[in-house]
């Protein structure tokens, strides 16, 4: 995942020697701005100035305004007419069919085109489960997001096939701002030791080559963890469900 400080607006990299491209700089920003929405940095409702973006990162607003329609199609932010780019906010009883979805690609990781692990794979995923050993005993939420993120892209990177990695990153960012919202509900401890028994079971799956068995590990665990999410919702069953940012920025018109 992409930080901010991983960006250098208009210059390259830390250790590149090159300016980074237009189409390197709109990516950049894009993963800066997924980030920033999937922490809560910016939380529902919240307002994405064009203007004050461009300025930002020190570009036109031309591809400021092709970023927010990307992330508009992914249903992350909303453009409301007269008022401008809205964050949406996340609601698991509207998301469960989405975590149905997610149950049944991941059994596919393992099936089609599955890369086999080099050395060095397989020690991010300890590095992976060290990050988590050492949250345990102090948890923080964003660290979790972070991990879980960073985790899923290396779980993604299983599979050669491609469209199934841009479905599954897609339906990934649909429902990565739930986790962060019910952790209060969830226990956060509890959270990571769970996503750590998770970590090691794949990584001992992929030391072995064991494909399949990796597809269906992720399958049980997205499974246990929406079923915890689905438990821990209040006698209303709106556990996420707030109001609405977009009709609210629209009362802004009225």
């Amino acid at each position: 995942m992409i930080r901010d400080d991983d960006v250098v607006t208009g210059q390259a990299m830390t250790g590149q020697t090159r300016p980074l491209s237009a189409r390197e700089r709109s990516e950049r920003i894009y993963r800066i701005l997924l980030d920033r929405i999937c922490l809560l940095d910016y939380p529902p409702g919240s307002h994405l100035s064009e203007e004050e973006l461009a300025q930002e990162f020190e570009i036109s607003r031309t591809p400021v305004r092709r970023v927010l329609a990307r992330l508009e199609s992914e249903g992350l932010v909303q453009s409301v007419h007269g008022v401008g780019t809205i964050v949406t906010d996340v609601d698991i009883e509207e998301l469960q069919q989405v975590y149905h979805l997610r149950m049944e690609l991941a059994e596919l990781i393992g099936k089609l085109s599955p890369i086999p692990r080099t050395a060095a794979d397989l020690d991010r995923i300890r590095a992976l489960m060290e990050r988590c050993d050492a949250h345990i005993l102090n948890p923080d939420q964003r660290a979790f997001l972070r991990l879980n993120m960073d985790f899923f892209y290396e779980l993604s990177a299983m599979t050669g096939n491609q469209p199934l990695r841009d479905i599954s990153e897609r339906l990934y960012l649909q429902v990565a701002r739930v986790v962060l919202k019910m952790m209060p509900r969830l226990g956060l401890a509890e959270e990571f030791t769970a996503f750590r028994r998770e970590i090691a079971e794949v990584l001992a799956a992929a030391e072995i080559g064991d494909w399949a068995s990796i597809g269906h590990i992720r399958r049980a665990h997205i499974s246990m963890s929406f079923r915890r999410m689905m438990l821990h919702r209040n006698d209303k069953g709106e556990a996420l469900h707030g109001e609405d940012p977009v009709r609210s920025a629209e009362g802004l018109v009225e």
